[in-house]
């Protein structure tokens, strides 16, 4: 089960280009209330369940965030440094928000469950601090070389991230893998774009 990440293509692209000139899904919910009477669903009656669900959550923050990402302008080199900062910053914050509301989900209800999730968090803090540091030197850089070389660090951070794979710690879990496989959050994630 890897995520999609298929934006992330696109704009690697315009840092590409960039270099080249350098010489929201809604959320979803669990819960259905009929005329006052409240239904507990899957989820909500197997706690391995509920807290897949939160993890499948906290991983499609990550991707809508993606989603979302700021155009990179290749233009000029300015331009490609600026807004490629920009984008970076972007990128940065959505691993904050991604790895707050992993740390958030409590503890496993599962072995092998917080494991996962401490494997997930390492590896976004990892990208967050390579991103962050890229950030840094294309708001700080006047040197020409500086900023190329700034350019293609961002390009892979983002080749990173396209290769993330934040839910295979489920499949790593049966009882987890079992119940990423029923929850419609976690199957929205593996889709394959059409």
């Amino acid at each position: 089960m890897r995520p999609r990440f298929t934006v992330l293509a696109a704009l690697a692209t315009g840092i590409g280009l960039g270099l080249a000139g350098c010489g929201h899904q809604p959320a979803v919910t669990s819960h259905a209330r009929q005329e006052g009477l409240a239904t507990v669903s899957a989820s909500e009656a197997d706690p391995a369940s509920a807290w897949t669900e939160g993890y499948c959550g906290a991983a499609g923050g990550l991707v809508r965030t993606l989603a979302t990402l700021p155009s990179v302008d290749p233009s000029t080199p300015q331009q490609a440094s600026r807004t490629s900062s920009e984008l970076m910053t972007s990128v940065v914050e959505g691993l904050d928000r991604t790895s707050a509301a992993f740390e958030n989900l409590g503890p496993a209800p599962v072995t092998g469950g917080d494991t996962s999730r401490t494997a997930a968090v390492a590896q976004l803090a990892g990208i967050r601090a390579r991103a962050d540091d890229v950030r840094h030197r294309l708001d700080s850089s006047s040197d020409p070389e500086a900023t190329k070389t700034a350019l293609r660090d961002a390009r892979t951070s983002l080749d990173e991230l396209d290769r993330l794979d934040l839910l295979r710690g489920l499949n790593d879990v049966p009882q987890l893998a079992a119940a990423s496989s029923r929850i419609p959050i976690c199957q929205e994630l593996v889709k394959q774009p059409r």
